[in-house]
């Protein structure tokens, strides 16, 4: 006779009642999240979108987009404050649509946790829910995996993807962009998302390993506020003020400056026949990309492959409309400012490239 205890699902580490728990503590939070084209509520396994509002398109072209939020997630596990990365989820997703001139229709999300903690899932989610308000967006589903053994209890990674339509005639892009173009740059609210393992390096690692050796609860004074609370600041949501940019100037194409930073991908909407040049003097960056730089040592080339710098949206613009759409963005919340013009290839460097010129303020 087998003495041996009886294995179950919950005993190997799934717990499909937490799960259920968690679903009903974040209907509230997805409850705010919708449009009136979503069919029904979450529970389905499909999440349902009413297109019939395609139709009063001419040519609609969907948009979609796939992401995450990297490292930037363990500060939130370590902080043990979950309600604000989904904002940075949000962020990354919806804002890459924005750049062609879609509007994001709804979203979906993927939670995969060590342990699930009901408390814990329904915070990550309110922060999408918010964001997705925020920027007009349905949170039309999600799922949330719990897999023990492959992540700690207290650990979690989040994920996402996103869809959004434009009118094809609306459609943002290079071959829109011509010499005389206005460089249009709109602030960033901190770190955003990208760039945080050279940030946790540089903040967390030991002095032996080129490190400042900091503690999240550290006060820093550039900051006025804590490390962990500067770190954890949530992505800025550009959605709708570019979509009212988009509407109301004559805006070419935008850029989203996330992984590889300003330059490059500025650089993904330049096209051959043209060459752009960013004059870094334009602006002052945060204190946190200063420290940074300081305390790890990390050349200015670095910082800028690696992190917004302080930008976190690019237009570029007619050079009639430059003025129009600072005043555009300001009354949404934005600042922005002129920060480089768009010349015949050659004047500012090779074709389709992008010269950061100038040392920040």
């Amino acid at each position: 006779m087998n003495d041996a205890p009886r294995i179950s699902y919950a005993s190997a580490g799934v717990s499909i009642e937490e799960g259920d728990r968690a679903v009903e503590l974040m209907k509230e939070w997805v409850e705010k999240a919708r449009r009136p084209e979503v069919v029904g509520g979450i529970g389905g396994f499909a999440g349902l979108f009413d297109a019939s509002a395609l139709k009063a398109y001419d040519r609609p072209l969907l948009a979609t987009s796939a992401d995450g939020v990297g490292t930037k997630v363990q500060i939130a596990q370590r902080m043990d404050k979950h309600d604000t990365i989904g904002f940075d989820l949000v962020g990354m997703l919806v804002d890459d649509l924005v750049v062609c001139g879609a509007e994001p229709l709804f979203m979906t999300d993927y939670i995969a946790t060590g342990k699930v903690v009901p408390e814990r899932i329904a915070d990550i989610v309110k922060g999408i829910a918010q964001a997705c308000a925020e920027s007009g967006t349905a949170l039309l589903g999600g799922e949330t995996a719990e897999h023990p053994g492959l992540l700690g209890v207290d650990e979690y990674d989040i994920a996402g993807s996103t869809t959004g339509v434009v009118e094809a005639d609306a459609l943002l892009g290079p071959e829109l962009v011509r010499p005389g173009d206005v460089v249009i740059a709109m602030a960033s609210s901190g770190l955003h998302s990208n760039g945080y393992s050279l940030v946790r390096h540089v903040f967390f690692a030991p002095a032996d390993q080129g490190g400042a050796g900091w503690s999240l609860d550290r006060h820093v004074p550039e900051f006025g506020r804590t490390l962990g609370e500067e770190l954890l600041t949530p992505t800025r949501l550009y959605t709708l003020p570019c979509l009212a940019l988009a509407k109301d100037v004559e805006v070419h194409a935008m850029s989203h400056i996330t992984g590889g930073g300003l330059a490059a991908n500025l650089a993904r909407v330049v096209p051959s026949t043209v060459s752009v040049r960013v004059d870094r003097s334009t602006w002052s960056p945060q204190p946190v990309f200063g420290l940074v730089g300081s305390l790890g040592g990390v050349a200015q080339e670095d910082l800028d492959l690696a992190l917004n710098m302080g930008v976190g949206m690019v237009a570029l613009v007619a050079p009639d409309a430059a003025d129009a759409a600072i005043r555009l963005l300001a009354e949404h919340g934005v600042q922005a400012w002129i920060a480089g013009d768009v010349a015949d290839a050659g004047v500012h460097g090779d074709g389709g490239t992008v010269t950061l010129t100038g040392a920040h303020r």
